[in-house]
């Protein structure tokens, strides 16, 4: 495995190992709420950021640290350098992961009672606890091959994670059920860190085989730099994205312990905020995040075709695809909005079996269209060099919709549907910001006729046709029915008005066949 992969095989990947990770967790989602239920999928949400965010201190930014400079030193011909960069590095993360790792174990206890009202929750972070050394140790191996333009072992190693995850995850919580919500859980958490091991032990049988050999097959000291040089190197580096993913992944923590507290301040009991919050992070938000596997392609997509075009000084060129990744952004967030706020029982109905969380689904469905915007505008503002500012962006909206979900959520006529309605407030002030940069850094300024009106006009003929069938929230044929119509009568209008111009429909089919045919993606 010493060759490099081009870029575009990379990404191609990449995106194909991200596409078959999201169904595949979509698949588990849904089995995963008809097994555990409301109260068990709201634990796993509650407990689940928080491991992500001692993932991100354990790992403190190394693993892209080991991207960034083994590229420079396989750049160089210095492969023995970029084997010391690796090694130094493992011993970094193995070190804080390790400490971590114990230190959560022995008196994670008490930090959880202090958080979480729900004791439930000891049992299943304890057993994820283990996942935090496996993780970050089988990150920086990935940020390894990465640095060599190798993704292979990423995309395969993160397959295989996914696959055993589902697997043994389901059928861990499916053989503790009888002990218990908290020991199906814990059994669901144990897949986590079974597929996390799975993805490790892989990655280290590719790294012991197919790793590449360096020339001469000898590592001189003369081609190394002082340890203090390489670790300056290392940390400069994975200190500026460590800040970033605290700041992002903390965020996910506060809804996590928040919004369970202050549902019990609307009146609920301990069990019920659980549930409530199951039926929004694990059903709600699953749903809304689901149209993202095609918005986060795009965005995929078009960091190259934006960074080619602002590279070039090509405004007219710039502008033309700035908007024509909007369009197809918004062509498909807004059926998606429509079948959300229209059809949110029948679907919460139809896949969990739970249709009284459609309520939820259907105030957190406004925030739809402008999550997509999000995606795609992050893209966007990533290939003109403003990286950060999505973050920047993330903090402001995410004061305001702290604010909302701490009195909204409180209100006993609301509850979780007032923490649905701060949510998608957050959603829609930050892409209004991402907006903002973008008009500021370019000049654009959406086209309204073709942006808004004319896939507006095939929003209400969607809405017309999903009313005229009418199903019964019980009826999967007449569900499936009023779908499929829907999306045939918005397809057809937005073909008809021309809401698409005729460069963007060829890049649609482009997309497409690159997909099934599993070639890398043209943005011509």
């Amino acid at each position: 495995m010493s060759e490099k992969q081009s870029v575009a095989q990379g990404t191609l990947v990449l995106t194909a190992s991200s596409l078959y990770n999201r169904i595949l967790g979509f698949i588990y989602q849904i089995l995963m709420v008809r097994l555990l239920k409301a109260e068990g999928i709201g634990l796993f949400s509650m407990i689940y950021p928080v491991y992500v965010l001692f993932l991100v201190v354990a790992s403190a930014g190394i693993p892209v640290a080991i991207a960034k400079l083994v590229a420079e030193e396989s750049g160089r011909g210095n492969l023995a350098h970029a084997y010391r960069i690796l090694q130094i590095s493992l011993g970094y993360v193995f070190g804080s992961a390790l400490v971590l790792s114990v230190m959560l174990f022995l008196f994670g206890t008490p930090l959880l009672t202090m958080v979480f009202d729900n004791p439930d929750v000891h049992l299943a972070f304890k057993v994820l606890t283990p996942g935090i050394l496996i993780v970050v140790v089988c990150s920086a191996f990935r940020g390894f091959f990465q640095g060599l333009q190798q993704m292979s072992p990423t995309a395969l190693t993160q397959a295989v994670e996914q696959s055993v995850r589902v697997v043994s995850g389901v059928a861990l919580a499916y053989l503790l059920m009888p002990q218990g919500i908290a020991w199906a859980t814990a059994g669901a958490s144990a897949g986590v860190v079974l597929g996390e091991l799975s993805g490790f032990l892989l990655m280290l049988l590719i790294f012991l085989t197919r790793r590449p050999a360096v020339a001469g097959g000898t590592r001189t000291a003369a081609s190394f730099e002082p340890l203090r040089v390489t670790s300056r190197r290392i940390l400069s580096v994975a200190g500026p994205v460590t800040v970033s993913r605290v700041f992002s992944t903390a965020l996910l923590s506060i809804d996590a312990v928040m919004i369970p507290k202050r549902l019990a301040a609307a009146g609920l009991s301990t069990a019920e905020a659980t549930a409530a919050y199951g039926k929004l992070a694990g059903m709600a938000q699953t749903l809304l995040f689901t149209p993202g596997i095609l918005t986060i392609s795009l965005a995929t997509a078009l960091l190259p075709a934006i960074s080619n075009a602002h590279a070039q000084g090509d405004s007219t060129l710039l502008l033309n695809r700035v908007g024509s990744a909007l369009r197809l952004t918004l062509l498909i967030g807004i059926p998606s909005a429509v079948l959300f706020l229209t059809l949110p029982r029948h679907i919460c109905g139809l896949l969990f079996d739970y249709p009284e969380a459609g309520v939820i689904l259907q105030f957190l469905a406004v925030g739809g269209p402008f999550l997509y915007i999000i995606q795609a505008t992050t893209g966007i503002l990533q290939g003109l060099g403003k990286a950060m500012q999505p973050l920047v962006n993330l903090l402001v909206a995410s004061v305001l919709k702290i604010a909302g979900v701490y009195y909204l959520t409180a209100m006993p006529g609301l509850a979780a549907n007032g923490a649905a309605l701060a949510l998608a407030a957050h959603l829609a002030v930050m892409a209004l910001l991402n907006l903002r940069d973008i008009h500021r850094l370019t000049g654009y300024r959406p086209d309204y006729l073709n942006s808004l009106g004319k896939t507006s006009l095939g929003a209400l003929a969607m809405v017309a046709v999903i009313q005229w069938v009418n199903p019964a929230p019980d009826s999967v044929s007449g569900t499936l029915l009023a779908i499929s119509g829907g999306l045939a009568a918005y397809t057809a209008v937005v073909i008809l008005t021309g809401a698409l111009a005729r460069e963007e429909r060829t890049r649609l089919r482009y997309l497409a066949r690159d997909l099934l045919e599993r070639r890398p993606g043209r943005w011509h």
